[in-house]
């Protein structure tokens, strides 16, 4: 026997209890959404997007056409109908296990995505960490490599490299006549270090730097050239006094005492002043003019200031 199509059981014969309006009522009271999807006898599907919803409405389409097979009492009607009915129901119970497949992969693609991206956030927090640590030790190693670790201030290398770009842009800039460098020598610092120790010579050392610092000014440059030399990188030098009086105030900064736990020390310092571009176009050789000025006013133990002449600019 044929099986009807919807349209047939509609306007067909049916029982005098169950009109073919109320049954369709019936049908479409389960699934709000049935009518589009019935074509025939088969079901079809451009339907929800959302696995999920697709179970929910296929089982209570299957229930309620269960029902409807279930109240019918014309026999009649019961062999017509039935037959289209149950079509209806394995159906919806094929697509159900269709769909609970499709639901059970999706579920294991969003529990593999959702994993993934969990094991993707602790990867990338761990990288950050490490990054972080990376960085900072960078930075560390790069401080260490460029300062002095007693004196904090610049070391050699660094002080040479500052000197360098100064004397770049002030001859790029045609700026030739603001730049200068000191040439700073303790004098007596060995005797001091062998009387005292090397931890009171080294206490000794860090306070110097720290009053080089803070006599020169905020673009000033100072660095420790090694042991008990020291170099002063000056800029936007104006003024013709301007280095005699910096000098000046070197010499009282660093010839204060110092008090270093019962101690009470006095170290004088040997100052040379070369000034660019008269004692050298390059950083080497202004470094070298300033610390040949200073040998000269150590081997004449007068603790003045020389600039790269024979003039004295200190008395």
């Amino acid at each position: 026997m044929n099986m009807p199509n919807a349209h047939d059981v509609i306007q067909g014969e049916a029982p005098p209890h169950l009109s073919a309006h109320l049954l369709w009522q019936r049908l479409t009271n389960a699934a709000p959404h049935l009518q589009p999807w019935l074509s025939g006898d088969r079901m079809v599907s451009p339907a929800p997007s959302d696995p999920d919803e697709w179970l929910l409405l296929f089982n209570a389409i299957k229930h309620r056409l269960r029902d409807a097979v279930d109240g019918t009492q014309h026999p009649r009607w019961n062999e017509r109908v039935q037959g289209w009915m149950q079509s209806l129901v394995q159906d919806c119970e094929t697509a159900l296990g269709q769909l609970q497949l499709a639901l059970d992969q999706e579920h294991a693609r969003r529990w593999q995505l959702e994993s993934d991206a969990a094991d993707a956030q602790a990867d990338l927090a761990q990288l950050r960490v490490e990054l972080a640590g990376s960085r900072a030790g960078e930075m560390y190693a790069r401080h260490q490599a460029l300062h002095d670790s007693l004196t904090l201030l610049p070391n050699r290398h660094h002080f040479r490299l500052s000197l360098a770009h100064a004397i770049e842009l002030a001859t790029r800039q045609g700026d030739r006549s603001g730049l200068a460098v000191f040439f700073v020598d303790l004098d007596g610092f060995k005797a001091i270090n062998d009387a005292h120790g090397h931890a009171a010579g080294d206490e000794l050392l860090a306070i110097v730097a720290a009053r080089l610092a803070r006599a020169l000014r905020s673009n000033d440059v100072v660095g420790r050239m090694g042991g008990d030399e020291f170099a002063c990188l000056l800029r936007d030098i104006r003024e013709p006094g301007q280095l005699s009086r910096l000098a000046c105030k070197v010499y009282d900064t660093v010839s204060a005492p110092i008090k270093i736990g019962d101690l009470l020390i006095s170290v004088r310092p040997s100052i040379g002043v070369s000034r660019f571009p008269q004692g050298g176009l390059s950083s080497d050789a202004l470094l070298k003019s300033a610390d040949e000025a200073m040998y000269r006013a150590k081997r004449e133990q007068t603790g003045h200031a020389f600039f790269e002449g024979p003039a004295r600019v200190m008395p």
